[in-house]
Formats: C-alpha cells, structure tokens, sequence
C-alpha cells in the first residue's frame, strides 16, 4: 500500500491522505432531521428539489434491517489483473486477520466498500486504515467516502488504484485495521485483515 494512484483509463478518484492520524473535524456537525423534514424544506427552491431527489430517490420507504443507520456489508480486495477477494462484514469478523489474503508483490489493486444506508442521511463517511507488520506501523490512510441518503440497494465506494510493495525484503505477512466512520465520530465498523505479500500467486 504505496499511495501510488494510476492514471488514464481509470475512473477518477480522490487520493488517500497518507501518513496522517485519524480524522478530526473541527466544525459543529449538521443538524440531524428525519426524510420527511428534509423533503419538505424549501419545497419552492426547484434547484434544491431536484438535488434532493437525486439524493433520496422518489420515495421515502427504504428497507430497515436494524441496527445502525450505516451497515458496511463486505470488504473487496480487487487487483488490477487478478480475481477478487470479498470479505463478508456482516457476520464473525474475528477471524479474518488469521486468514491472509495472499498476494503478488507490486500488485496493482483496488480496495471496494459495499455498504447501506438505512434512514438519514450520513454526511462525511470516511474509511481509515492503519497497516502494520511485526507489530510495526508501515503506513496509514484516510479516504473519504462522501454522503450518501438512504437506500435500499447497496452502494459501493472504490479507492484509487494503490500498489503493493515489490522485493524480498517486503514479503511477510501484513495486518490491517481499518475504520469506517462519518463526520459525527460514529464508528460503523471496525475490523481486522490481512494479507500475504509473496514472489508469485499461490
């Protein structure tokens, strides 16, 4: 995980911050109010109509399946020229870290969010991580996701193409913590993984 971001054909997208600590906003957050508020505020602004549908579709029945407003579903690990990995976020995540994902060094690859929002709208979600090998930081990063309004169907967020380090000195195993959290300091998640960085696949 270089920050190496490529360029071309690839979609646009923000870079990482690298080799920052987690977040901090110094700004009061939003004030919080429900879909039915918000669609009714400036109902003569057409421009703000339009936006908001945008944002919040036709329709204010979306589906709730409990729990926080945000549910991050599964973790993609997808390489440029190699088949994807998907870690399932939804059930016993404990165990994922004792499961590398083996990995070619200087594998040029993506990291895909898929997640849901249930019932108001999140503003600033961001996904920060933290990579460690031997118990010693390497490098860490701060996305940002964006806001997203409520939706029945899963979203997904793709970070800009990263590199993996390349020479013997750089093969081992290396752990990931990662955060997935919003403007307000909620934190929707927090896991472990890991992968495996050798000569070739296996």
């Amino acid at each position: 995980m270089s920050g190496k971001v490529k360029r071309g054909d690839e979609p646009e997208a923000v870079p990482a911050q690298r080799g920052t600590e987690e977040p901090t906003r110094d700004y009061p957050p939003p004030k919080q109010m429900d879909l039915q508020t918000l669609q009714e505020l400036d109902a003569d602004d057409e421009s703000l109509v339009k936006y908001k549908q945008a944002l919040l579709g036709s329709t204010a029945d979306f589906l709730d399946e409990g729990g926080q407003n945000v549910l991050l579903k599964a973790m993609v690990f997808a390489p440029v020229d190699h088949e994807e990995t998907v870690l399932n976020l939804t059930g016993d995540i404990s165990q994922l870290k004792h499961k590398p994902i083996v990995v070619k060094e200087g594998t040029e690859y993506r990291i895909k969010l898929k997640f849901r929002v249930q019932r108001q709208i999140v503003s600033g979600l961001r996904f920060f991580y933290v990579v460690s090998r031997k118990g010693i930081r390497v490098d860490n990063a701060n996305s940002m996701v964006g806001s997203y309004g409520p939706k029945t169907e899963e979203q997904i967020f793709q970070t800009p193409v990263d590199e993996l380090p390349a020479g013997m000195i750089s093969r081992g195993v290396y752990i990931v913590k990662g955060k997935f959290l919003d403007d307000d300091k909620n934190i929707y998640l927090e896991w472990e993984w890991s992968y495996s960085v050798k000569k070739d696949w296996e």
